[in-house]
């Protein structure tokens, strides 16, 4: 069964950038995407990606700050995030997905990596 680890989270402060990898255990075949989690808040879409790169979408709260990426060869899935705020502050998680005119998200989730950004 196919494992999705993250990384690359950690301690920011606002402005900064920061870059988390999601690299699966084996080929996906799959959208991949980008959810975060912050306290006493549901988990939301962050940013997702079709398998052929093709198709990407994003969250308006992220629009043009951040990107993802993904590399087929390498199983990774990326999320370049610019120009970050302390509202960004949240566990992101990787996720195995389709498109169905929008990102739908599969019960296929890595553990998550916590991102913290100060003001």
């Amino acid at each position: 069964q196919v494992q999705l680890v993250e990384s690359g989270g950690g301690l920011v402060q606002a402005g900064g950038s920061l870059r988390l990898s999601c690299k699966a255990s084996g080929r996906t075949f799959s959208a991949m995407g980008w959810f975060r989690q912050a306290p006493g808040k549901e988990r939301e879409f962050v940013a997702g990606i079709s398998y052929s790169r093709t198709m990407t979408s994003t969250a308006d709260s992220v629009k043009d700050r951040f990107t993802i990426s993904r590399d087929n060869a390498q199983n990774t899935v990326w999320l370049q995030m610019n120009s970050l705020k302390p509202e960004d502050t949240a566990v992101y998680y990787c996720n195995l997905g389709y498109y169905s005119g929008s990102y739908l998200p599969r019960d296929f989730w890595g553990q998550g990596t916590q991102v913290t950004v100060s003001s």
